[in-house]
């Protein structure tokens, strides 16, 4: 790959590539759905429809997460009251937009100065789950170019789990 092909993936944020012989060495892998969960993600926000959900459903596949390893959760619960898995596995909390970050962290800072730093929401057994604010699928839609933020964003909640 040319060096201003690597440059002009870095400025997306994407950091590894993939060559085609590489990508049918992953495809032999087992799928996600035939290997134990390793982390769970929860995803803050109304669950997608439409063309959100295309996107959701798309993101998910790239991240590679099983069915066990994602849920939706509504601001509305009590967040004091959502229990960490009993199985000890890492949590991150994914707010998709600016105003559901507030709701879950209690932070006041619009979404620029939220993103790319890790929250917290404080769950009810004295534990911090780490959030990560980003853009909400609609705004993506609408403004497509917000992709390579969002996916800086998914980036960095992986990455927060690797450390956990």
């Amino acid at each position: 790959m040319s060096n201003t092909h690597s440059s002009f993936l870095k400025e997306m944020g994407i950091t590894q590539w993939t060559s085609k012989e590489d990508a049918q060495e992953v495809l032999a892998e087992p799928s996600p759905q035939n290997r134990p969960p390793q982390a769970n993600w929860w995803f803050f926000g109304n669950p997608a429809q439409g063309d959100a959900q295309v996107l959701f459903e798309n993101v998910i596949r790239i991240l590679g997460l099983s069915p066990q390893e994602w849920s939706w959760k509504s601001a509305s619960e009590n967040l004091s009251q959502l229990a960490l898995p009993s199985n000890g596995m890492p949590v991150v909390a994914i707010a998709l937009g600016g105003s559901m970050a507030q709701k879950i962290t209690g932070e006041r800072d619009a979404l620029p100065q939220l993103r790319e730093t890790v929250l917290a929401l404080n769950s009810g057994n004295d534990e911090e789950i780490p959030v990560i604010a980003t853009f909400d699928l609609a705004q993506i839609l609408a403004k497509p170019q917000d992709k390579a933020l969002f996916w800086q964003d998914l980036l960095l909640a992986k990455s927060v789990l690797q450390n956990i």
